[in-house]
């Protein structure tokens, strides 16, 4: 039986770009401090999973809700259970909007808006591609459990509460990263690095200094407080500075205050030389100022471990593997007040050869009087070969409808396919395609949502037939 998943697909455009709109303008961002206890990781996220589960009942979908942080939508029947995760949630949306991100706008093609290309367009176009084999009722010799989650751009609690409460699919894919495949995730890390307090007074007092969003973003504002007789001169100073490294920024003098803001550029930190870490860059300008003691064992430590340095050579965590490449190393929340807190969150995906203790060791031995402990979630490396069937079917899938060839590939994102001892990530980004996942201006090709349903819909009824 020959099956134009396409010319499905494109029957079927209107009301899927009009279901990816309904969740694009849910602001979906982890909200802790609105949180309840029937919504724990806040109220947008909880709204964006009733809303696709809605979806799905509207569809004749079975659903299922798990305490207001994941939920499912299953079809088919027999003993195996094909496994397809995606995300609602979204990352925090930063400066630099030309557009209001909750708000869909297609120009030139593409689909602007947070979320468009992580992970809302892509979990609307796996959906549709259920929908379609439903659809059609074509017949299938196993279960499909599209599972959604709220919590994956910060801690999974959405899949721990789901896994404690639901047994998981023996196999499956997550489309929440890039195609043809990806088969091999490095492992992740955040580390919280804790400053001393120091008594030493400067001819300066740095007095605060912020910047970054989440831990899995590179920051692209900074911000820093200082105190001296000699706000003029260093404003002149720090002007010079980013005109010569070709950064954006402010200086505004308030009596004896200098207040410093730096412009960068945020990307996702599983790539960070994509990005410009206004954290480092600005830390990297006041270590060259006369700073109390305790200001100048921060930034002088983040200057000259962490900046301008994404795979770790400075600090001596650097490791290469020969299939999963080379680890990467990214500052991403700086937090520095006089009284106060003193840390930095550093966001590590590491290679097979080398793990979340070996880095400590790493960092601690290289970092003086700088306590380093890993936050809560480390995450290990994955890996499923190149040979196995669910590898050669995904893979058959994009070769087959784009006429181009696969070949397996590791990134250092975190998805859900590494919640199976048999799982990948699978779409919905085509190769070539500017990445814009975690910037100010996401955005998607429409062609794009569009064509990854077509092989998202081969690919799961090679899967289940």
């Amino acid at each position: 039986m020959s099956i134009n998943w396409q010319e499905e697909v494109n029957s079927r455009k209107d009301e899927l770009m009009e279901d990816l709109y309904s969740l694009i303008r849910i602001n979906s961002v982890k909200d802790l401090e609105n949180k309840t206890d029937d919504m724990p990781v806040g109220p947008g996220p909880a709204k964006a999973l009733h809303k696709f589960l809605e979806i799905g009942e509207r569809d004749g979908f079975i659903t299922k809700n798990i305490e207001n942080v994941a939920g499912h939508i299953e079809y088919g029947e027999g003993d195996e259970t094909l496994g397809v995760l995606a995300h609602v949630d979204v990352v925090p949306t930063g400066d630099g909007w030309d557009t209001d991100p909750f708000e869909p706008v297609i120009k030139d093609g593409k689909l602007y808006a947070r979320g468009s290309s992580d992970d809302k367009g892509p979990a609307v176009a796996a959906y549709y591609a259920l929908k379609i084999i439903k659809d059609l009722g074509l017949p299938v010799s196993k279960k499909v459990r599209y599972i959604i989650g709220t919590d994956e751009e910060s801690g999974w609690y959405c899949m721990d509460r789901y896994q404690a409460n639901e047994k998981m699919p023996d196999f499956g894919f997550s489309p929440d990263a890039q195609f043809p495949i990806i088969n091999g995730e490095k492992g992740i890390a955040t580390f919280l690095l804790t400053f001393p307090n120091l008594d030493t007074k400067g001819d300066v007092e740095l007095k605060a200094f912020q910047s970054g969003l989440a831990s899995n973003m590179v920051p692209g504002n900074a911000s820093a407080t200082i105190v001296s007789s000699e706000v003029d001169t260093f404003k002149q100073a720090f002007e010079a500075y980013i005109t010569k490294n070709n950064l954006g920024g402010s200086a505004a003098v308030n009596g004896n205050e200098l207040e410093l803001t730096l412009v960068g550029k945020a990307c996702h930190a599983q790539n960070p030389s994509l990005g410009v870490n206004a954290g480092t860059h600005l830390a990297n300008f006041l270590k060259d100022l006369s700073l109390d003691a305790s200001g100048m064992k921060y930034v002088s430590t983040i200057a000259e471990f962490f900046h301008l340095d994404p795979s770790g050579k400075l600090t001596g965590i650097d490791h290469t593997d020969a299939v999963m490449g080379e680890l990467t190393s990214s500052p991403n929340i700086f937090v520095y007040e006089a009284e106060g807190q003193k840390t930095l969150a550093l966001n590590v995906r590491f290679p097979k050869g080398t793990d979340a203790d070996t880095i400590i060791k790493q960092l601690t031995g290289k970092l003086d009087n700088v306590e380093v402990v890993a936050e809560p979630g480390v995450k290990g490396t994955h890996y499923v070969p190149a040979t196995d069937p669910l590898v050669v079917a995904l893979l058959g899938a994009y070769e087959d409808n784009t006429g181009e060839k696969g070949a397996e590939k590791t990134i250092g994102g975190g998805t859900y396919g590494r919640l199976f001892e048999r799982g990948c990530a699978f779409g919905a980004m085509f190769p070539g395609r500017e990445d814009t996942m975690h910037q100010a201006n996401e955005y998607m090709y429409v062609e794009d949502i569009f064509k990854s349903a077509a092989i998202y819909a081969d690919a799961i009824y090679r899967l289940i037939k």
